[in-house]
């Protein structure tokens, strides 16, 4: 997966929206302590620099140094490049100790792990029962009629061969993804839940930077197929244009899945 965006680590952290300060806090309300969480996939840093304002101590792990230097540098984030797959031994070395961690996070990415062996690593560093894991991921941007007219055969036409089969599971709002979890305290379920929107004020030369993050983007290119052609951008600037506001909110509903790990 790294390899799919370490080409545009740039474009990625200047694209990519952050996530609402709600998201996080109703996270560390369902876990006892907030002492050590382990933000997994962490790109460039999104949800690290939130979590290290709620937590002590913050591991931030990505197999893509190129993504880890954008990371923002707090004193209480420890960033760390890490293998895709990850031994026991490198576990306990380069993360934490066993039943350490109270938080385990992934940001738009546990669509990209191998779950089995990701969910025992999960089981071995949280804190049992009540350690907590919370994967969560954004869906396409939602502008106005004129301009979601125009994305829409963007996404599934012209993206749509160059998305990897895992981002379907984005598609599906983590509905389909394995999560073998206990509901947290005052839940029935572990999700997905979606009580939260990443609301960001967007014009379009910064709506075009977070469509060059995307993964299908650098595919295509790599294949020698420019998505945001002439054509295709004077189409979404006519539709941009169209009510005469040069900034638009642009959101992306969240899907949340949060359980905790009981007692195995």
């Amino acid at each position: 997966m790294a390899e799919l965006f370490i080409k545009q680590a740039a474009e990625y952290a200047e694209g990519r929206p952050s996530y609402p300060s709600e998201l996080f806090e109703f996270i560390a309300s369902k876990t006892p302590c907030q002492d050590l969480a382990w933000d997994v996939g962490t790109g460039s840093g999104q949800a690290a620099r939130h979590l290290a304002g709620i937590f002590k101590n913050v591991i931030a792990t990505d197999t893509s140094p190129k993504q880890l230097a954008f990371g923002p540098r707090l004193p209480n984030i420890r960033y760390q490049q890490t293998p895709p797959t990850m031994s026991a031994a490198e576990l306990e070395r380069d993360i934490a100790s066993q039943s350490s961690i109270d938080v385990v996070t992934i940001a738009q990415a546990i669509h990209w792990f191998d779950l089995p062996i990701f969910y025992q690593q999960v089981k071995w560093v949280l804190k049992k029962p009540h350690g907590v894991i919370a994967a969560w991921c954004y869906t396409t941007p939602e502008v106005n009629d004129s301009v979601d007219a125009v994305f829409q055969p963007f996404y599934t036409i012209a993206a749509g061969p160059y998305l990897e089969p895992p981002i379907r599971l984005v598609d599906e709002k983590y509905k389909t993804i394995d999560f073998p979890f206990e509901p947290v305290d005052g839940a029935d379920d572990t999700g997905p839940f979606d009580q939260f929107v990443i609301e960001r004020l967007m014009d379009l030369d910064k709506y075009f930077a977070y469509l060059r993050s995307w993964s299908a983007y650098q595919t295509a290119r790599e294949k020698g197929v420019e998505l945001l052609s002439d054509d295709v951008i004077e189409e979404f600037t006519r539709a941009w244009t169209e009510d005469g506001q040069d900034q638009k909110v642009v959101k992306f509903p969240i899907y949340l899945r949060i359980g905790r790990v009981g007692n195995i």
